[in-house]
């Protein structure tokens, strides 16, 4: 083991740690220009990401090996007391189980994102994050000033969980390796992200693919019919044309 007494010692030790704990770089979607990609990358078990994405930006969530497990925080990044609201998300579509064209919806009835594509169909929005993604969480969201009590529910992907008919909260696990989910941001948002085991599901979580990419032509495709789902898009275009009026009179 190289010595840190010294500073040259520190130094080759700092550099030895950087270079183990090196991981592989997610593959890039199909068809995807390489210009376009914003952020990429594999969060190992027991990691964290987090990100500022702009609206219009796809993000790609992908399970490589088949047991990852995402707990996913949203924060919009121009007023970062309006957040994920996972119960909203539940409530306002009249559907608890993730899917195409579902949106996650902040505390103000807007869309921070929707759910645009998904080959897992093994999700959860009832359950919340452990304690380690939670902390986790935390490490993420404290280097863009969030504090502990910023960090509130979260929605899960790649580990599913369903409701039996007395109530019971039973696991499905986790779908194939190379399941996907991809996400369209409508609001600039931040973007907390924990690959850790599901309260339902102890199994250690396995590599996590983090791609994002611009998109904005995405915003103007109507992703769901359903009448919540369009009010609630009016309300973040109102948002986000209110917020771009104040600024340009600035």
């Amino acid at each position: 083991m190289t010595s840190t007494s010294s500073t040259t010692g520190a130094r080759a030790h700092a550099r030895s740690q950087a270079a183990t704990a090196a991981v592989a770089e997610p593959d890039l979607p199909d068809g995807v220009e390489s210009t376009r990609i914003t952020f990429t990358q594999r969060i190992p078990g027991a990691g964290s990401a987090n990100v500022v994405l702009g609206r219009g930006t796809r993000v790609r969530l992908a399970d490589p090996t088949g047991a990852a497990c995402a707990h996913l925080l949203l924060v919009r990044a121009e007023a970062p007391w309006e957040r994920l609201n996972v119960a909203d998300t539940v409530k306002v579509p009249w559907q608890a189980y993730l899917g195409d064209g579902h949106p996650l919806l902040s505390d103000q009835g807007r869309v921070l994102a929707t759910v645009l594509a998904d080959t897992s169909g093994r999700h959860d929005a009832l359950c919340g994050p452990t304690a380690e993604a939670r902390q986790l969480l935390c490490l993420a969201g404290a280097k863009h000033g969030l504090q502990p009590r910023d960090i509130g529910p979260t929605v899960s992907f790649f580990r599913g969980v369903r409701v039996e008919s007395d109530g019971a909260l039973t696991a499905t696990g986790s779908a194939a390796a190379g399941a996907s989910v991809d996400l369209l941001v409508h609001l600039p948002v931040i973007l907390l992200v924990a690959n850790a085991a599901h309260p339902l599901d102890d199994r250690a979580a396995t590599d996590l693919d983090v791609v994002a990419w611009a998109a904005p032509e995405d915003l103007a495709v109507a992703h769901n019919t359903d009448p919540e789902y369009q009010r609630a898009v009016v309300n973040t275009e109102r948002a986000w044309s209110a917020a771009r009026t104040t600024e340009a009179s600035r």
